[in-house]
């Protein structure tokens, strides 16, 4: 009897510990989370049919810098510079572009009462003050050089470059086309008129043939503001005074 006893006992006990095994559920990692992995979509800047700063027009005020004591500027002396431009936006970082291309860039700076010989046949080239005499009442020195300039820019919005903020640092080489002397009018000391003609000189031969630019830009949209200076020396050293041209106004582009 106390063997039955024990016997059912032990089928009691060991089916309730299989009836809470059963009730327990193995829970797998794969089953306790739901994972789903979203890929984060970069995104792409549309560049088509963007205005890519392919046409640049320049105007702004011409100056010299360096040894310019003596010399009787006059006026408004100004710049003029056009280029052509190709832009080739960065594939990592579409708000940045190199742009390389060529163009002309001219200075023309004016003076008064003052004599500047291209052409005379001497080893020096003369910036004479001629208050005291004969002098055109108007007379500039222009120069004409082909230009390959080369920017690093930058837009603060790539796919519309027309409504944003923009900069660009850069350098552009150059090689002298044409220097010349134009007066107007021949005046007396006392400012009486002489003779009323104009007069056109040219030479190169005083003059550094080819010359280094930095420039930088910034503006909004298809205007900014920009800035150039000459590394080296406009005249060859030792028959002129060393100039280093610099120029300063505004840059309009597009296309």
């Amino acid at each position: 009897m106390k063997k039955i006893f024990l016997l059912t006992a032990c089928v009691f006990c060991v089916s309730v510990l299989f009836a809470q095994i059963d009730s327990l559920k193995v829970v797998k990692p794969s089953d306790s989370l739901d994972v789903t992995v979203v890929k984060k979509k970069k995104s792409v800047v549309d560049l088509a049919g963007r205005s890519n700063d392919h046409f640049l027009i320049q105007l702004g005020y011409a100056g010299w810098s360096g040894e310019t004591t003596g010399i009787n500027f006059k006026g408004l002396s100004r710049s003029f510079n056009t280029y052509f431009m190709f832009d080739f936006p960065f594939k990592t970082s579409p708000k940045l572009s190199a742009a390389i291309g060529a163009g002309i860039g001219t200075d023309h700076i004016f003076f008064s009462k003052t004599y500047v010989g291209l052409t005379d046949q001497t080893s020096e080239l003369a910036i004479q003050d001629r208050s005291d005499t004969n002098h055109f009442k108007k007379y500039k020195l222009a120069t004409a050089w082909l230009e390959a300039p080369i920017e690093l820019r930058f837009s603060a919005h790539p796919e519309t470059p027309g409504k944003g903020f923009k900069a660009a640092i850069g350098i552009k080489v150059g090689t002298l086309l044409n220097a010349h002397t134009k007066g107007k009018t021949m005046q007396n000391s006392n400012g009486t008129t002489l003779n009323s003609y104009t007069e056109k000189l040219s030479s190169k031969k005083f003059f550094n043939t080819t010359r280094i630019v930095p420039t930088v830009r910034l503006g909004y949209g298809h205007f900014s503001l920009y800035g150039a200076y000459e590394v080296g020396s406009l005249f060859k050293s030792g028959v002129a005074p060393d100039i280093k041209p610099y120029s300063i106004g505004l840059t309009i582009s597009g296309l």
